[in-house]
């Protein structure tokens, strides 16, 4: 059998290596390796608790609020902290401002360019204003930095790129355009958060950040300015992707397992829930199935864990292992987590707006719900879900009373146990603690990435992604540009996955 290996996967977050056996013209095998160790987990034992949320925020730049939320619930867990309603609702912004920002990069920025000739901005002769701005751009980025021409679009690999050339124009425009909008996200994100990347107010019991009407206004004139280009350019830029390239609808499709843990915490629970979704059924979350495996992983051979009792012990030397990112499972399931997973298990649900939306989408594209479970459903759902989050954010803007507090009271409990499970714009993410003598005697973290780009388990069943690789076509001659598209739909986070 023929391999394609592609090392590094590039405009991702982290290090990863993809290995790939092909056969008659197919994926039959896949590999994915996380290339690096971190051990976050080992940095926070004998920490004050109060200090998690600080620390584990380093663990990503991309979705640092994730980990601030999860590491603060954690806590307040543990040691039974209650927040106040201001505090809540300003998370949410915090994280929604965080979700925006996140999803707008990894489809301008991190993907979108596997579906755009962007070659044809050399041979651009046109006269539409815009689009000679931007190759005024990318003139003045060669000149002054004597980079490649075409940077940061080209060299890329090569493979089945439309030729349609006003989609591959428009498309690299709103390439540029995404970095302002990017822009105004993460400073939504620092008006409540303090500063971004890594929140400087948000702490285990409230947020600091003092409520002022300027601020609220300051925060809502640019969510309505993102709300404009999510609706008007970021989802119809995914629906043509996903019409252009109409054969990825059934490309990367996954074992069809969800899992969430539910976010955007509101009066009556989760504004998306959590849940397992297997074989169309739903069933509600048991957060005490959830362990993790390290038999292909580089840590010390154990059984099955969970992240209460587990432990991050690294062997680089061990049999059998070929990634440093653990495979955690849920009773026993290899878990897809992610936009996707999300939106399927609020679908189920029965939650009103993402129900509409969905129905909407499929109608638009022709497509039934098993095309969600594909490279191009991963992108559409991420889309979708972004402008859902951006339209509920200005109900949870609207919701804030300034008079009331932002911070709870800290109780004098010193010892406890406790989970903070959330959701990080790439999926399920968990923070398991225990505390004692106001020590944390144990932490452990199960992040997005670690669930979809995990090994095979103890029973050799391929993780999440692995398994959307196999049956995926490859062209003669392919350099990777195929698995590629499967690997990046799922918005790689290698680092957090190493952790």
């Amino acid at each position: 059998m023929a391999k394609v290996i592609i090392d590094p996967v590039t405009r991702i977050e982290g290090h990863l290596r993809i290995d790939t056996e092909v056969s008659n013209q197919r994926i039959v095998n896949a590999w994915s390796k996380g290339e690096m160790f971190r051990g976050f987990e080992a940095l926070l034992k004998g920490r004050d608790p109060f200090d998690s949320p600080v620390i584990t925020q380093r663990i990503c730049g991309v979705c640092p609020v994730s980990h601030a939320v999860a590491s603060c619930k954690a806590v307040e867990n543990s040691l039974g902290i209650a927040i106040p309603e201001n505090a809540r609702l300003m998370r949410n912004l915090i994280l929604g401002s965080n979700y925006i920002a996140s999803h707008l990069t990894h489809f301008y920025q991190l993907s979108a360019l596997d579906f755009i000739q962007a070659e044809a901005i050399l041979k651009y002769r046109g006269s539409n204003r815009s689009l000679r701005n931007l190759r005024t751009w990318v003139e003045q980025e060669v000149a002054s930095k004597k980079i490649l021409p075409a940077a940061p679009f080209l060299p890329h690999l090569k493979g089945d790129y439309p030729k349609d050339q006003a989609w591959n124009f428009r498309a690299l425009q709103h390439y540029l355009e995404s970095l302002d909008i990017r822009k105004d996200a993460h400073t939504m994100a620092a008006l409540f958060g303090g500063k971004m990347p890594h929140t400087a107010s948000m702490l285990a019991g409230g947020v600091t950040t003092r409520l002022t009407p300027d601020l609220v206004e300051n925060f809502r004139v640019r969510l309505l300015r993102i709300r404009q280009f999510i609706d008007e350019t970021y989802l119809p830029d995914v629906l043509q992707a996903a019409k252009l390239f109409k054969n990825y609808a059934d490309i990367g499709s996954g074992n069809a397992i969800y899992l969430a843990y539910g976010v955007f915490d509101e009066k009556d629970g989760p504004f998306l829930p959590g849940g397992l979704l297997q074989d169309g059924q739903q069933r509600p979350l048991e957060p005490k199935k959830i362990a993790e495996q390290t038999f292909h992983s580089y840590y010390r051979e154990g059984s099955p864990r969970h992240p209460y009792q587990g432990e991050t012990l690294p062997d680089a030397e061990k049999d059998n292992a070929y990634s440093w990112i653990k495979a955690p499972r849920y009773a026993g399931m290899p878990c897809e987590v992610g936009p996707l997973a999300r939106l399927m298990i609020a679908y189920k649900s029965g939650v009103a707006p993402v129900r509409k939306r969905v129905a909407t989408l499929l109608a638009q594209l022709g497509w039934q719900e098993r095309h969600l479970n594909s490279v191009l459903g991963r992108h559409a759902t991420r889309a979708l879900e972004t402008s859902i989050i951006a339209e509920r954010m200005e109900l949870w803007l609207d919701q804030l009373t300034l008079a009331n507090p932002t911070v709870g009271e800290i109780p004098s409990t010193t010892s406890g146990q406790g989970a903070g499970l959330t959701e990080a714009p790439r999926g399920a993410l968990g923070h398991w603690l225990t505390v004692e003598q106001n020590k944390i005697d144990n932490y452990q973290c199960i992040v997005p990435s670690t669930w979809n780009f995990s090994p095979a388990g103890q029973e050799g069943e391929p993780g999440p992604v692995e398994a959307a690789l196999i049956g995926t076509p490859v062209a003669t001659g392919s350099q990777g540009l195929e698995a590629a598209r499967v690997v990046r739909s799922f918005d790689p986070c290698i680092a957090c996955a190493i952790h």
